[in-house]
């Protein structure tokens, strides 16, 4: 099938997982929780399969919380388990606790998260992906929010419509850093994250 590069890693995988993987049906967030581009690919995907393809809109209002986002914690690990917990419609019994933030990463879940690694472990997550652990994934003003006083790097996908709101509030953010990659995190990005959280006294 055809997807123009211009659509973001995200969802090119989910195309290639639907050629290689086994599957019954898809259900895919096609409301405010996710963006205009997935309506399209879902529009693909009814064309191109022969099981069915359920289009959604996740608009919950009712929070979860955001403990692991505000946890002292491998920023890897974090994500791991906001994005495992999407599986999961029930609230997670073990919270930990949290911590003073030295950092912070706003955005939605990197296509490659090895660039999470440069990150220490009191860095406190925000936008997109905070909405994820809180199970409101439409809710824009948890997604606006982030802190003033710490060092953040808003990132976004490459061709996502997210990267217009990143750049927007990398340049409110009193020291804010923008970044986005498409499938791998390259050289040049990494070296980007490293220099901002050292020159910005980050301990790492």
């Amino acid at each position: 099938p055809y997807l123009p590069r211009v659509y973001c890693a995200i969802l090119r995988t989910v195309v290639l997982n639907t050629l290689h993987l086994s599957l019954d049906a898809i259900y895919i967030d096609v409301g405010p929780g996710k963006c205009d581009c997935a309506l399209h690919v879902a529009t693909v995907l009814q064309d191109m399969l022969d099981i069915p393809v359920h289009k959604t809109r996740n608009e919950d209002t009712t929070g979860f919380g955001t403990p692991i986002s505000r946890s002292r914690m491998g920023l890897p690990q974090k994500f791991e388990r906001i994005t495992e917990g999407v599986r999961n419609a029930e609230n997670p019994g073990d919270s930990p606790p949290a911590c003073p933030p030295t950092a912070g990463f706003w955005g939605v879940p990197p296509r490659d998260f090895s660039l999470l690694d440069l990150f220490p472990d009191t860095t406190h997550v925000y936008g997109w992906t905070r909405c994820m652990e809180n199970k409101t994934p439409a809710d824009y003003d948890l997604e606006l929010h982030y802190n003033p006083d710490i060092p953040t790097v808003f990132y976004a996908q490459s061709f996502c419509a997210k990267t217009a709101l990143a750049r927007h509030l990398a340049l409110k953010h009193p020291h804010g850093l923008y970044l986005d990659s498409d499938v791998t995190a390259g050289g040049s990005a990494k070296a980007k994250i490293q220099a901002f959280l050292e020159l910005s006294g980050v301990p790492l």
